[in-house]
């Protein structure tokens, strides 16, 4: 950390000034002060530049959005933290697509002050990481966006680019939980497309029958019950874009008839005589590997050749730490928003467990990882919930090496020890939280009713607190 670094703080309360003041000179900051968006603007255009500046949300004159983006036209690079006594999480949004590196929620104690304005000065803390909000993050709708904060991830977007306007199939390849279906989306808007219907049809979800008729559709009396006809989700996307989800499970039979479907672009209901024509791009994702598939005769080799025209490659959250930390302050904002909480602090320590942490589940455990942190309000339950998670990874790494023996079994019960503990704790937050209605709790922690109480038996008789 450079102890002369110069902080420029900017808020229209002189009582906040000085303090603020008094506590970056106590930590030996060279601070400087400005009340008004105009004044900071005249300052950073000055060289030399501060090398921080903490930014107060609701100023007269020009706001504090507002003067966050006309300083950072001024100065590309530079970090702006906004300070703000509103929980409203549209500006937590707002500002961190317009660049500000972080936000802190008035009022706020002393050592977080610190800790961010710490985190801000370290080496390797640019607009490359979080500055640029606006390039990095591209709302898609239905609360989704697109993160490009890594080169990975830019790679992604640059290869949308190219394909986006070309009419052939895109086939997403990648694990659970990296994204695929926000980059169809991506796909989609940026298609001449894009004021056409997107659907998304899963197709593990449902079996053979069902699934034929919810993509085909169906005629009046095709089967029991068929009272009346009713267009599929082809038919219901012509013109636009249809992404098939999980198609490497698609069901076999299925497969010859959605082989027609790319080639001919023309289809018959179930139980229908006549041929519909449709003009649907196609879109597929599968986090299976395909070439193993064919192998074992599960899926056509041909319609995979007909799906490969062209291949993203979404690689898994561990190979692009770099967007970790604005991963966490886009869901932060989002879920905040979604269950009228106020947004929870993302300290740089919270923030470094996470960098560390691998994600196997990648962005789907990130954003359950948000969920309840944001529930249970507890930056030291949800730390220990990740090293939980490393230590059990260890530990069945360990026990994978040992074949027989006490050592084994004295590893597996040390993970189910420390898992249990989180566990324990888990459940009583939840409980408090929901003043003990175990309905209420259970859906905060995302398990059913039945879940729960089966846990809070199990953890009866080692705690009183859950009985």
């Amino acid at each position: 950390m450079n102890e002369m670094a110069t902080i420029l703080v900017v808020d229209d309360e002189p009582s906040m000034l000085d303090y603020l003041r008094a506590v970056l000179e106590a930590a030996s900051y060279r601070v400087e002060t400005a009340r008004t968006g105009s004044e900071a603007l005249v300052r950073v255009q000055q060289e030399p530049a501060p090398d921080v500046v903490l930014l107060d949300v609701l100023m007269p004159e020009l706001d504090g959005l507002q003067t966050l983006e006309l300083l950072r036209q001024a100065r590309p690079g530079l970090k702006v933290v906004m300070l703000s006594c509103t929980t409203d999480p549209r500006n937590v949004v707002q500002a961190i697509r317009l660049g500000a590196v972080d936000y802190l929620t008035k009022p706020f104690q002393i050592d977080d002050l610190e800790a961010v304005v710490r985190h801000s000065l370290t080496p390797g803390i640019t607009s490359d990481e979080a500055v640029h909000g606006e390039q990095e993050i591209e709302e898609l709708g239905d609360g989704l966006c697109f993160i490009a904060g890594s080169p990975a991830m830019r790679k992604i977007r640059a290869q949308v680019e190219q394909v986006a306007n070309v009419n052939v199939p895109v086939l997403l390849l990648g694990e659970t939980g990296t994204g695929k279906e926000i980059v169809a989306r991506l796909i989609h808007k940026r298609s001449s497309r894009a004021h056409r219907t997107f659907l998304k049809v899963n197709c593990a979800a449902l079996p053979a029958d069902l699934l034929e008729s919810e993509l085909f559709g169906y005629e009046a009396g095709a089967f029991t019950g068929a009272t009346r006809p009713k267009p599929g989700k082809f038919e219901i996307c012509d013109k636009g874009t249809i992404l098939l989800d999980e198609i490497g499970e698609l069901p076999w039979s299925l497969q010859a008839k959605l082989l027609h479907v790319l080639q001919d672009q023309e289809f018959s209901r179930l139980g229908g005589r006549s041929t519909i024509k449709v003009d649907v791009r196609i879109l597929a994702a599968t986090n299976l590997d395909i070439a193993e598939a064919i192998a074992a005769k599960k899926f056509r080799d041909d319609l995979y050749y007909r799906l490969n025209a062209f291949t993203l490659y979404l690689p898994p959250l561990r190979e692009r730490r770099e967007e970790i930390r604005l991963l966490l302050r886009q869901f932060m904002a989002r879920f905040a928003g979604s269950y009228a909480r106020a947004p929870l602090p993302l300290s740089p320590g919270l923030m470094d467990a996470c960098v560390r942490y691998s994600w196997p589940g990648n962005l789907r455990e990130l954003e359950n990882f948000v969920k309840r942190y944001l529930i249970l309000a507890d930056e030291s339950l949800a730390r220990r919930e990740l090293e939980t998670k490393v230590e059990k990874k260890t530990a069945v790494s360990e026990t994978s090496k040992i074949t027989s023996g006490p050592p084994a079994r004295g590893l597996k019960s040390l993970v189910r020890s420390a898992k249990g503990e989180v566990e324990m704790e888990a459940i009583n937050l939840a409980l408090k939280e929901t003043k003990w209605n175990r309905k209420q709790a259970a859906r905060l922690l995302n398990i059913s009713y039945k879940a729960l109480l089966y846990k809070i038996r199990q953890y009866a008789s080692s705690t009183k607190s859950v009985a």
